[in-house]
């Protein structure tokens, strides 16, 4: 008895492996340090805050410091007169970078579908580094503080570096096929938490020099990174000389399942010519596909509502993390920047073990169900953890898991999936497109969150933000409750079909 394509599984990294070449780890490395770098000069951001505000208001509410007079004096030469408006002011920028960064990453993922993909990319890491050395050094150096100016710097860091992520995941989606991606992109999306750490450990480092020298070490290495990508990355096979993916199969049919993407408009009663869908356009060059017709593929809305939601929780502990821990505990600033890294590790684990099951099932959607639901436990957990600091770096490490597991899936494997669907396959330049409009609603969900966390724990308290948290991850199952429910009626149909060809 014949068996339906979606049965004839490949081992998860057969393919990975016999086409794998140096080529391919240097796009890997330089993709995700690249990445991990933009991420770094965020992550400095949220890790100085509390040393932010207190340059930002006058030094005599400072309990370590003296008090200062005469009053107005003081008062009047700083941005503000006491450190809650100052907190506020950065949850508000928290909330405008966020917004610039969403509706630069559509714009993003359109031109990276239409211009050269390294081009793009360097510029964006060297342009923000430069944002960010002016931003948190420059001033500080020049003691220059204008709320306004902040403000449009942060407008425009926002939108430089928001050509980041749909830019790597392109080229990482050029280079690498479906087979093994749930594990390839799940380990390779840890870029984002390598980069908080990176960024943790950077501004801990020099903190106590003054937080203007850990933008300037971050902008440093950033503006570095892009040099050496925009003479060492390679954004397709092509460039020298290799076949693009599904070009150099000798099996057809092998080649057919192991770059066929997941995210196809299945149904449990279609045949194998399903599955062989090919675009009608033939041309070598393939046209970019246009917003619109992104917006239409399957998958694409449902994911991104649901990445909204997530992002926002994701979002909200990279920006929130330290500065809960310093003023919910009352540790140091440092102590709980080098603490905070443990969510990331969580991401880390979690992205690549759910990556790999997935590709076991060949689905994605049950996996991330499955892993939600342990999200909400675990952040009720957290937002009872004690006054110790081993306990609450073990709930954190456990919700990181659960929670930057799902979003780095989303993010890059799933993105990568929706972008290679039958519709468009061949066409890499659906892929930064997709991307954009995934993360670009993403970003708009994390957006709103920040100042929404801000303004719910000015009034509530810490303890409504996890309650907010719980419900923003529910809302995240139940935008994609659709599509799990389509997966396992394929994941049952698929059981039933081998047991009869047995």
């Amino acid at each position: 008895m014949a068996m339906p394509g979606s049965l004839r599984r490949q081992p998860a990294n057969r393919g990975l492996v016999s086409h794998c070449t140096h080529h391919h780890i240097v796009v890997f490395l330089l993709t995700f340090f690249s990445y991990s770098l933009l991420h770094a000069s965020r992550k400095t951001f949220s890790n100085v805050k509390v040393s932010i505000s207190n340059q930002w208001t006058p030094f005599y509410l400072n309990s370590t410091a003296p008090e200062l007079h005469p009053y107005k004096l003081w008062n009047s030469s700083h941005l503000f007169p006491k450190a809650e408006e100052a907190t506020l002011f950065l949850g508000t920028l928290d909330t405008i970078f966020l917004f610039s960064y969403a509706v630069g990453l559509f714009v993003s993922g359109i031109v990276g579908d239409r211009l050269n993909l390294r081009w793009v990319l360097s510029f964006g890491m060297c342009s923000s580094a430069l944002v960010v050395f002016s931003f948190g050094t420059l001033t500080e150096w020049l003691h220059f503080y204008n709320k306004w100016f902040y403000c449009c710097l942060w407008v425009v860091n926002g939108l430089l570096q928001s050509t980041g992520w749909p830019c790597v995941v392109a080229v990482m989606g050029n280079w690498f096929g479906k087979a093994g991606r749930g594990f390839v992109f799940g380990l390779w999306s840890a870029c984002a938490s390598v980069g908080n750490i990176l960024g943790a450990f950077l501004a801990s480092c020099v903190l106590k020099y003054g937080y203007e020298y850990a933008f300037l070490v971050t902008a440093s290495v950033q503006f570095a990174g892009g040099v050496i990508v925009f003479f060492g990355l390679l954004t397709s096979p092509k460039e020298v000389g290799l076949p693009e993916l599904g070009a150099d199969e000798d099996d057809v049919s092998v080649e057919e399942d192991a770059n066929r993407p997941l995210m196809g408009s299945d149904d449990v009663e279609d045949d194998d010519r399903n599955y062989s869908i090919q675009a009608t356009d033939n041309d070598s060059q393939p046209k970019a596909i246009g917003f619109f017709q992104a917006c239409c593929l399957p998958g694409v809305v449902l994911y991104s509502l649901a990445y909204a939601c997530l992002k926002l929780v994701n979002y909200s502990f990279f920006f929130w993390l330290p500065f809960y821990l310093s003023s919910n505990f009352g540790w140091k600033e440092a102590e709980a920047d080098q603490l905070s890294i443990w969510y990331d590790v969580g991401g880390i684990i979690g992205g690549t073990i759910q990556g790999l099951i997935s590709d076991v099932l060949q689905k994605r959607a049950p996996v991330l169900a499955v892993s939600l639901l342990f999200a909400v436990g675990s952040l009720f957990g957290y937002s009872r953890s004690p006054n110790s600091k081993p306990i609450n770096a073990v709930i954190m490490t456990i919700t990181g898991f659960f929670i930057g597991g799902p979003s780095n899936m989303i993010s890059s494997a799933i993105s990568a999936d929706l972008g290679r669907q039958d519709v468009v396959k061949g066409s890499s330049e659906a892929l930064a497109t997709v991307t954009g409009i995934v993360d670009g609603t993403g970003s708009i969900g994390a957006a709103v969150g920040q100042y929404l966390v801000s303004l719910i724990q000015e009034n509530l308290g810490w303890m409504w933000v996890f309650y907010f948290f719980i419900l923003m991850t529910s809302s995240t199952i139940l935008f994609i409750s659709p599509l799990i429910v389509r997966e396992i009626r394929l994941l049952l149909h698929e059981r039933r079909l081998r047991v009869l060809a047995e």
